[in-house]
């Protein structure tokens, strides 16, 4: 052969020239014609909106189903034949020929001495099904496998009768037992009886079969049972008089037999009137010439076709189980006449003499309408409708037909000697579109004497040429020409490939020995014989005939394809006939099939008549030069939505649609469907769904071509690597180039999957199925029962699933004591992505696990075990699931292994997140949504775990001493080691999240023992939000003594617009102010406190302090005032008992308004107020409020509440000159006392008054002295008190004039005479010295000389006396 160089690389653009990358001039090695350059230009893109966001499974998963969307668009039968008349027919031989012979078996020679025996009739047939074929013999029969060189013949001589007929039929459901496949229906001149068929089957099939006798059998003397068909859905059975009556009978059978009916039983469903014996009702019946010849049934309609002698078609509808209705009959003539209406012309073929010589069924599901083919004796098919609405039109495939109308007509091809077209008739229909010349009025198939049809068009014309026996004429459509341009469906004309062979002899049977083809289950897709080249048998059919039983099998496209460049082609050599291949079918299917042979899909008929693949590498050879060239380049869409040099806008080239194609149709049969299959029944009872050795055949498939690729992927341009980019030449080059290595490398992925997915699958086969899916959770068992292979193969919850089966069968194999490294390096190898190194260390560290619990908690050997296990887990941590975790801490736990649970969680949670997203979404205030949240979630998980753990240290601790007999006891021991574990984790987020959980259960104590700035931070940032953690936050610093920090916050909680009552932030600013008067001593370095002003922070919580304490006043003055009703009571309530307030809030709004004068004095002192008119005017307000409060209630001495009053403000303003004005105050009470009271003339201290001249005065304050002892009480300077009495005595302004001026000399008596007492019990010098002495000797002497005591009387005389004493002790210290 001239093409053996080496695979050249890929075309850059489709030029002519040989297998090499410069074109040779004048050497038009598999040159393109312009047709095909423009079916590459048409290849419609995939869908490529979200193309960018697939991964490069999901893409090649989207690939491969888009590859058998397209295959299941395959046109149906009606569609292809369209309505009219056709005769295209492409008679091959060689390479091209649509089938292949196979073998030849000759007759047995016991049979063929037997046959030389017969006395009255022999005939002989075949089993096709079983492959087996009989013969009989008079009233003997004789089975024998006819594929066996030396076969055994099993015989059945146990009736007297001539034999009439044979069948091979399905049994009833229930009748017989399970091994009874079928039944042997065997009709005779006086009987019909049936015998069971006991199949052996074996991986080539049936190769033996057993007869038992059923004792079922009733008599049909005078009725020649030439005719017999079954029911292969109900088990029925018929059977038709082959002699003068067209009447059907149905045979019945049962187990048993029941009133007025046997076990077996006939009955005629034609006619029913007279019931007398067959016999007898033959003799009075008028003669009729017509009789059955042929019977078929269609199970998929419930009908039953009758073909009679005369050509007569007839229709039973099988509506009940035991009912057969005729629904309709149609005359050969008016079949005829039918015929005239659809062909455009008179046609000598469907002229007078014509015959019906066969009838053949199509199922519902090959086609909704056109339901039987009708075989002429001049070789033309009338395929015929049969419907129960109008022309063409059927509801239901199973309802009972109405109409039958004639659809297409398909003549025999042109004889030899040509014909002339004759004039077409206007007014009828126009022949089939697109078609070449028809045979009208051929005489190509005269002679026809029988025809056989098998789905999807396989169709065998047995036409007598000699004596000596039949020619054979074979004919199959094209269906690769449909598949690969099913836009063009409407207009490709229906043409068919046909062979003519010799026989040798004259046909008696024919059957088919593989299961009938059907590459979909409705007529879109049936007829798709390439679909299914990969995935199912090849038809086989076998033919017998005198001399023998010879096989043939339809030969597949890449069948074909291998035999043209095995044939070294016809007139053009292999290159023309593989342009025409390419012409015909398109580049997709030559490339789909160049890359089949090339991977050595395909097959032929040896030398030894043995089907072989096809290995010789020059046709491998080829077959690679030809997938290279016919496998065109990927191109831009010109159509796309995304304009511009995008890479979505990519088409692939057909090389890539050729193994895509190819891919997909290995796959097929499991890509949609379930792994495993649960049989009905109340146990669970699992199965494959599809065989192992199905399995292993798509995986070797798949294998061979991914080695394909391997070794040729520098060839392919998209699998070449960096050397295609030096043939690029523009950026579209570059572009195209990209699109189409992301097109293949998804599908190299695919490959791989599915490789290592089959392998996968085969490993849990060898489980037992039942066992590993109950040992997953239930919501797991009903994903794997639902689990399809393209989820396993393409998807990630497939995959994830897988995993968990993995883990399955690893623990099972571990429970029954095999060695987890065995087993997992088992499935590492054979399926390394669903059982990666980490899953081995995975399974290791369970194994150590198991052993550890085998050897208990308390062993030594068992701690050994849990740490290995630990260190293991920790390696392998990043890819843990959750069950797997779970799982583990649940273990450790049960086995008292706390500080290993808490530090496997904690070590996963890191190797999840080692970029530490979770914490700055925290830090961040967890915005939504935020891809980091779901990081977050996954380890927090992590945590709950932890928690769990801790409850169960808790708990196993919480009743048990913590030392025995002086030594720590182990539950002791491992809580403090769990602790540790925590407490010493550097894991920010899990230290937060400890403490929330800490918080939530009600353990906020927990956070004092622990000493790390992780609880510093963690309640610093929750202290601004929550009142719990700011308040545990100033007890975490006092408790590790850094009081400053907590006098910090204490103080920050009082200011806070936290709910905190008012109470609590007067107790926060008291206990503040306390711990930042306390010595520094805590967490912080005290050279950096020094630094900073204590002075300044204590300065502000004593203002703060000094301000709550007044709006408590406030608030407890409002809650007592009457006035303050409704809701304005509740809202200064809630305002006042709240957040502390300003001070001229408090002033202007509060104190002010409600007249509160002794609140409003606090408010300056606190404001630092020096309005001293203002100061004088509120202290003179309040001093007569008081007054006024006291009368108002009743008391009788005024003077004792302002005395308190006085006194108290004094005190609380710390006698600040400011607000506290002595010589003012001090004035205001004396002139108060003296206009409001009626003084005694001698008031030193005496209760009654004598001297009362005004009415309206009260009486005289029990105390005389009592302004003066108010100072004396708050430690008023007594210099002070004497300088404002001097100085009113003095000034002699009302109301101290004239007598009341004594007053003022007895109030400086007593305050000189209480000064000497202070200074006699305070140790110090007298009247605080030598100089105050001479000022007061001064002033006694003087008031004392002003005669005021002495015109009084005898009570005034003892002030008097009482103030002489006085002044002599004072000039005694004066001197």
């Amino acid at each position: 052969m001239a093409l053996n160089m080496p695979p050249p690389a890929t075309p850059q653009r489709p030029t002519p020239g040989a297998f090499v990358n410069t074109p040779a001039p004048n050497r038009p090695v598999f040159a393109r014609s312009s047709s095909t350059q423009q079916q590459m230009v048409s290849q419609q893109p995939m869908a490529a909106s979200s193309s960018s966001t697939l991964t490069p499974v999901e893409r090649g998963a989207r690939t491969v189903n888009s590859m058998l969307e397209r295959d299941a668009s395959y046109r149906d039968l009606e569609t292809h034949l369209g309505q009219g008349v056709s005769g295209d027919y492409a008679i091959t031989d060689a390479a091209w020929a649509p089938f292949e012979h196979i073998k030849t078996y000759n007759i047995p020679d016991r049979i063929l001495e037997q046959i030389n025996m017969t006395q009255m009739s022999t005939s002989m047939g075949l089993f096709a099904e079983i492959n087996h074929a009989w013969a009989t013999i008079d009233n003997q029969l004789y089975l024998w496998d006819y594929t066996n060189p030396n076969p055994e013949t099993v015989g059945y001589e146990d009736q007297p009768h001539t034999i009439m007929s044979i069948k091979l039929v399905k049994p009833r459901p229930g009748v017989f037992v399970n091994v009874i496949s079928h039944l042997i229906v065997v009709a005779t001149t006086a009987d019909i009886l049936l015998l069971g068929v006991e199949c052996e089957r074996g991986p080539e099939g049936v190769h033996g079969v057993t007869m038992y006798k059923t004792d079922l059998s009733t008599g049909i003397k005078g009725i020649a049972a030439s005719a017999i068909a079954g029911s292969s859905k109900t088990g029925r059975i018929f059977f038709a008089d082959g002699r003068d009556t067209e009447d059907v009978y149905e045979l019945h059978y049962s187990q048993e037999e029941r009133w007025f009916q046997s076990k077996c039983s006939t009955t005629n469903h034609v006619t029913r009137s007279i019931s007398l014996p067959v016999s007898m009702r033959n003799l009075l019946e008028t003669r009729k010439s017509a009789h059955i010849e042929q019977m078929e049934m269609d199970d998929s309609r419930n009908v039953l076709y009758t073909l009679s002698s005369n050509g007569t078609i007839r229709v039973f509808h099988m509506k009940q189980p035991r009912t057969l209705e005729l629904v309709i009959t149609q005359s050969l003539g008016q079949i005829l006449s039918m015929c005239t209406h659809i062909s455009p012309r008179p046609s000598s073929a469907l002229g007078q003499n014509v015959r019906i010589v066969a009838i053949d069924t199509i199922s519902a599901q090959e086609a909704n309408s056109v339901s039987l083919i009708l075989t002429t004796s001049t070789g033309c098919r009338i395929f015929v409708s049969t419907t129960s609405g109008g022309y063409g039109y059927n509801n239901d495939a199973t309802a009972a037909p109405t109409s039958m109308q004639v659809r297409h007509i398909r003549f025999p091809p042109l004889d030899e000697r040509g014909e002339r077209q004759g004039p077409v008739q206007s007014q009828q229909l126009e022949p089939y579109q697109m078609g070449g010349p028809v045979g009208y009025d051929s005489r190509f198939l005269d002679q026809t004497t029988g025809a056989r049809r098998y789905a999807p068009g396989s169709t065998f014309f047995f036409i007598k040429r000699s004596a000596e026996g039949e020619t054979l004429f074979l004919t199959a459509p094209q269906s690769g020409q449909s598949s690969s341009q099913p836009d063009r469906a409407q207009t490709q004309r229906f043409t068919e490939s046909a062979q003519i062979l010799d026989l040798g002899g004259f046909m008696q049977d024919m059957g088919l020995v593989t299961e009938p083809f059907s590459a979909s289950r409705s007529p879109q897709g049936f007829g798709n014989e390439p679909a299914v080249q990969f995935d199912k048998p090849v038809s086989e059919f076998a033919i017998m005939s005198h001399n023998g039983i010879q096989t043939l099998r339809r030969r597949r496209l890449v069948d074909i394809f291998a035999a043209i460049i095995q044939s070294g082609g016809g007139p053009e050599g292999v290159e023309g006939d593989l342009r025409r291949f390419n012409s015909q079918y398109g580049l997709r299917e030559t490339a789909a099939t160049a890359l089949a042979v090339a991977c050595g899909q395909g097959s032929y008929v040896g030398a030894d008549r043995r089907v072989a693949q096809v290995s010789d590498p020059a046709v491998l050879d080829v077959a690679l030069k030809a997938f290279i060239e016919f496998g065109g380049r990927a191109h831009l869409n010109e159509n796309a939505a995304v304009e511009g040099l995008n890479i979505d806008n990519v088409v692939p080239s057909a090389r890539h649609d050729g193994i895509a194609l190819y891919l997909s149709r290995i796959v097929r049969s499991i890509w949609k469907s379930p792994i495993i299959k649960q049989a009905p029944g109340p146990n669970l009872v699992l199965s494959p769904t599809h065989s192992v050795s199905k399995l292993r055949d798509i995986q070797s498939a798949l294998i061979a071509l991914q080695d394909f690729l391997d070794a040729h992927k520098q060839s392919i341009d998209g699998l070449s690597g960096p050397e295609a980019l030096n043939r690029i030449t523009s950026r579209q080059d570059e572009v195209e180039l990209q699109g189409e290595n992301r097109a293949l490398t998804g599908l190299m992925q695919v490959i791989n999957n599915i490789v290592e997915g089959i392998a996968f699958v085969l490993v849990m086969f060898e489980e037992r199925l039942e066992d590993i899916l109950t040992s997953l959770t239930t919501e797991s068992q009903g994903k794997v029962l639902q689990l399809t292979f393209e989820t396993l193969f393409a998807r990630p919850e497939g995959k994830e699933l897988a995993k968990e089966l993995v883990k399955a069968i690893v623990t099972r194999n571990i429970a029954k004591g095999s060695n987890v490294e065995t087993v997992a390096d088992a499935l590492r190898r054979k399926c390394g992505s669903f059982c990666s190194s980490e899953d081995v260390v995975i399974f290791k560290a369970q194994e150590h696990l198991k052993k550890a619990i085998d050897a208990g908690a308390n062993s030594e050997r068992s701690r050994m075990l849990l740490r290995d296990s630990l260190r293991l887990f920790e390696q392998v941590a990043q890819s843990l699931t959750d069950e797997h975790l779970s799982q583990a801490i649940q273990q450790y736990t049960q086995l008292e292994f706390y500080a290993g649970a808490i530090r496997l969680a904690l070590k996963t949670a890191q190797e999840m997140d080692r970029g530490n997203k979770a914490l700055s979404w925290v830090k961040d205030d967890r915005p939504t949504p935020d891809a980091r949240e779901s990081i977050y979630n996954r380890r927090t998980y992590c945590y709950s775990l932890i928690f769990q753990v801790i409850e169960s240290v808790d708990a196993a601790s919480a009743n048990q001493p913590d030392t025995v007999e002086g030594v720590v006891a182990p539950i002791t021991r491992r809580r403090q080691e769990a602790y540790t574990e925590i407490n010493n984790s550097e894991d920010e987020l899990f230290q937060n999240y400890l403490y929330d959980w800490y918080m939530k259960q009600g353990w906020p104590e927990r956070l004092l023992d622990i000493e790390s700035p992780f609880v510093v931070d963690y309640l610093r940032r929750a202290a601004s939000s929550d009142l719990a953690h700011a308040d545990l936050l100033w007890r975490y610093y006092a408790h590790y003594h850094d009081f400053w920090s907590a006098a910090e916050v204490q103080f920050e909680l009082a200011k806070s617009d936290l709910p905190v009552s008012l109470s609590k932030r007067i107790e926060y600013l008291s206990r503040a102010k306390a711990n930042a008067s306390t010595r520094m001593n805590g967490l912080v370095d005290p050279g950096m406190r020094s630094r900073q002003s204590r002075q300044e922070l204590l300065r502000s919580i004593g203002d703060y302090l000094d301000i709550a304490n007044i709006q408590d006043d406030l608030l407890q003055r409002f809650k007592a005032d009457p006035r303050l009703r409704g809701e304005k009571r509740t809202d200064v309530l809630e305002t006042l008992g709240g957040m502390i307030q300003p001070l001229d809030e408090l002033y202007h709004s509060y104190a002010d308004q409600a007249g509160y004068y002794d609140i409003c004095l606090l408010i300056y002192h606190a404001a630092d107020h020096r309005d001293l008119p203002a100061i004088r005017a509120t202290w003179t307000n309040l001093i007569d409020q008081k007054h006024h409060e006291a009368l108002q209630n009743g008391l009788q001495a005024p003077w004792e509440l302002i005395s308190l009053v006085t006194e108290s403000i004094g005190r609380r303003v710390a006698l600040n000159e400011n607000v506290f004005p002595v010589q003012v105050l001090l004035q205001l009470l004396l002139q108060y006392t003296v206009t409001h009271y009626a003084l005694d003339s001698t008031a030193s201290g005496a209760g009654s008054s004598r001297n009362n001249n005004n009415a309206d005065l009260l009486p005289a304050p029990s105390t005389f002295t009592w302004p003066i002892d108010i100072f004396i009480k708050v430690q008023a300077p007594f210099e002070i008190i004497v300088a404002t009495l001097e100085a009113l005595w003095y000034a002699q302004e009302p109301p101290f004039t004239g007598r009341n001026r004594r007053f003022l000399v007895m109030w400086i008596v007593y305050t000189v005479e209480e000064w000497g007492k202070m200074s006699v019990r305070e140790g110090g010098g007298m009247f605080g010295g030598e100089e105050n002495a001479i000022g007061l000797a001064d002033c006694l002497r003087v008031v004392l000389g002003g005669g005021e005591l002495e015109r009084g009387d005898r009570e005034e005389r003892r002030w008097l006396e009482r103030g002489r004493v006085v002044r002599e002790s004072v000039e005694a210290v004066a001197r």
